[in-house]
């Protein structure tokens, strides 16, 4: 039986996707006659992306653990200023359609991922643009914006940690066999992967933050954070039980010319539940002059 912090992170990461399978695919093929999807080959792999507005400030989204650009981010494509903003949604290498070959993953496959983000929006055009990444996604961003300083204009994190801590380990741990959840929690990930894909993926990526907590000691990219040199939004919710309150703080203490923005009734998820005035909130902070 999972305990009950167990079950609200699992509800936390399910939440985002529909239950429904059909409601789901239906979805899907209406984003797609609004935006269309496209396909471009970086390192190799065949990664899908969307790109939507004319606006001259291009932001790259990035989502979270087996997120894809509608399951993570679909409030954000369809409502950000078009006109000011262009914005491109990825499908990370093996999440989504950016399959096959299938996802991998190594002690390294956070700034593995950003370097492919990097080169693919240096492969459409995008030479210096802003990021906006959610929990695994806002990891991402950290290693993209510490990586490749001279790109990355400013950055927006959600629920993002530069480490672990040995509660979110046991968590973690306790979650990786997904007979343990219940059919209502398994079924929105069945949906979108399949539930062999799903089975192993989950898993992997479970063994890569375990090994990750016992190899490094929890540590993610704690000391990458000083070389982060862009503007940075912090964004945290209150109720978040996936992501522990002391990282946003962290992170505000490590990355110079940053500030935090704490949602008090937010969960893991408020980009996508309140998503109004997070938009409101980011639309200011990217478009702003510095």
């Amino acid at each position: 039986m999972l305990s009950s912090v167990v079950k609200q992170v699992v509800n936390a990461f399910v939440k985002k996707i529909p239950s429904n399978k059909l409601i789901f695919t239906s979805t899907m093929r209406n984003m797609s006659t609004n935006f269309e999807e496209q396909k471009i080959n970086v390192k190799g792999w065949d990664i899908n992306y969307v790109k939507v507005g004319r606006g001259a400030h291009p932001v790259l989204l990035l989502p979270g653990a087996l997120g894809s650009i509608w399951t993570d981010f679909k409030p954000q494509i369809t409502n950000l200023d078009k006109d000011k903003l262009t914005i491109v949604a990825w499908d990370p290498p093996g999440y989504g359609n950016s399959r096959p070959p299938n996802r991998t993953f190594g002690d390294d496959f956070y700034s593995r991922d950003a370097d492919f983000a990097h080169d693919l929006m240096k492969a459409i055009g995008f030479d210096k643009y802003s990021l906006l990444g959610w929990s695994d996604g806002g990891i991402v961003a950290l290693f993209l914006a510490a990586n490749y300083p001279e790109r990355v204009k400013k950055m927006i994190v959600i629920g993002a940690n530069a480490y672990i801590l040995p509660e979110e380990a046991d968590v973690y741990k306790s979650l990786r066999n997904i007979d343990s959840w219940s059919e209502r929690m398994r079924a929105p990930m069945i949906a979108v992967y399949g539930e062999g894909y799903f089975r192993s993926t989950w898993a992997s990526w479970v063994d890569a933050l375990s090994a990750i907590y016992e190899k490094n000691k929890g540590d993610i990219c704690m000391n990458l954070l000083k070389q982060i040199q862009c503007p940075t939004l912090i964004v945290h919710g209150a109720k978040d039980v996936m992501v522990h309150k002391d990282h946003p703080t962290f992170l505000a203490e490590n990355i110079k010319n940053s500030k935090m923005h704490i949602f008090e009734n937010g969960s893991h998820t408020l980009h996508l539940k309140y998503h109004e005035d997070f938009n409101r909130l980011s639309e200011q902070f990217l478009l702003e002059t510095d």
